[in-house]
């Protein structure tokens, strides 16, 4: 199959996976695809045997050129998402400071105010390109506005942060790599200075939380120093931004692309939090992960050797049926003091993974991963998409999709349509 083919769909391979009797070795990864959910949550769970050193193997390899451009940058150092064990925590308390539910709460005004602007501006036109129109500019807004910068730095930060996942997995020319480059070594500057200027007068920003964590004391940052926070402000710009923009593109496709889904969230509206639910169960915004395993063990009896590289599939997981009727089985046959394993319920429960539905039962799935990578940011992006979707059905009602033919971008980092044209 053509990678490409695999990005823009890579369900059947994951259904035939989970079907298969061990893991499976799929070329388009060159890894071993994680499939089920119980395998998916061990992985996740045992970061002692699974590093996620390399978890974002590049599919295109900058040019000499573009590299030469980099190297004039301030990034290119571990960041949280490729880190294990006390340096992982390190990375990682103070994103768990700086995105705790406090803080989303106190932004949450901030985030109504603009995305009731952002759906204002194009209400009355009768049509719009969702993703350009909404999906991307709301989360950008957000995670700048959380991160501390000024409104006028926040669009080149984004564009630098994107044009770094773009330079590692589009294909791109010589000249297109240089110019990304370019880009990047601008918002690493950019970083850079907010860094510094932390240092000399603190906020209450994520950004002040980054410099006090990764670099204690008062005297100026040192060069390793300030490439580590910029590094990982960079990271999280890239994350805050581009899980939440998928998220935002596949719920209003999938509701729209069954009218009876869009039409009950009309009427019941106390279901959009179900909607979200199943909208990240159904098209995980992040595909997965990679891992690298650290010791021989053995996984869905498949042994694997140090070395070996497995690609832990959070959307799989989502649509594993069987997981699911499982644990819906169990929690029944205890709820009437039944211990047999099943019992009548697997038999008519019939979950249609593959399906969408915001009426459906809790469906369990870990489209935001599990254990101690699972993200921090979760709970502000469902709270975007609640705030998006609560406006979206008061103002705009009779909201379709313009045309049926869909195409996903050809990336497993986020899950998303390329484009997305609406009318109303």
């Amino acid at each position: 199959m053509n990678p490409q083919a695999f990005y823009r769909d890579p369900y059947p391979v994951y259904t035939e996976a989970r079907r298969t009797q061990g893991l499976t070795f799929v070329p388009e990864l060159d890894a071993w695809l994680v499939s089920r959910r119980e395998d998916v949550r061990e992985v996740l769970g045992n970061p002692e045997q699974f590093s996620s050193a390399g978890a974002l193997r590049p599919d295109y390899l900058p040019s000499k050129a573009a590299l030469s451009v980099l190297s004039q940058g301030l990034g290119g150092v571990r960041t949280v998402l490729g880190a294990d064990g006390d340096a992982h925590r390190r990375l990682r308390r103070p994103l768990v400071r700086g995105l705790s539910h406090a803080k989303v709460a106190a932004a949450l005004p901030f985030v109504t105010e603009r995305a009731e602007v952002l759906i204002g501006s194009f209400a009355g036109d009768g049509q719009i390109e969702w993703m350009a129109a909404y999906a991307r500019p709301l989360p950008a807004a957000v995670i700048g506005h959380l991160v501390g910068l000024d409104p006028a730095d926040a669009p080149g930060a984004i564009r630098g942060a994107q044009g770094a996942e773009r330079l590692v997995f589009t294909e791109l020319t010589e000249a297109e790599q240089v110019e990304v480059a370019e880009e990047i070594v601008d918002m690493q500057r950019l970083l850079d200075g907010y860094a510094r200027a932390r240092r000399r007068a603190p906020c209450d920003d994520l950004f002040t939380e980054m410099v006090r964590d990764l670099a204690p004391g008062s005297e100026d940052l040192t060069l390793d120093q300030r490439k580590e926070i910029v590094s990982n402000v960079q990271n999280l710009l890239l994350a805050g931004h581009l899980t939440t923009t998928a998220l935002l593109g596949t719920v209003v496709l999938n509701l729209l692309r069954d009218r009876r889904q869009w039409e009950l969230l009309c009427e019941q509206p106390r279901l959009i939090a179900a909607a979200i639910e199943e909208a990240l169960r159904f098209e995980a915004p992040v595909q997965g992960f990679r891992r690298t395993v650290t010791t021989t063990v053995t996984l869905s009896g498949t042994e694997l050797h140090e070395g070996d590289v497995v690609f832990v599939s959070f959307a799989s997981a989502g649509r594993d049926a069987d997981a699911d009727a499982d644990a819906r089985a169990d929690t029944a046959a205890r709820a009437d003091g039944d211990v047999r394993a099943g019992g009548d319920v697997r038999a008519g429960g019939d979950v249609r993974a593959d399906e969408f539905d915001i009426g459906r039962d809790a469906f369990r799935h870990l489209s935001f991963g599990h254990g101690p990578h699972g993200c921090p940011g979760s709970q502000l992006a469902k709270e975007q998409v609640r705030i998006s979707l609560e406006i979206l059905i008061r103002e705009l009602p009779g909201l379709r999709l313009a045309s049926p033919d869909i195409t996903m971008a050809p990336t497993l980092i986020h899950r998303s349509p390329e484009t997305l044209f609406l009318t109303w």
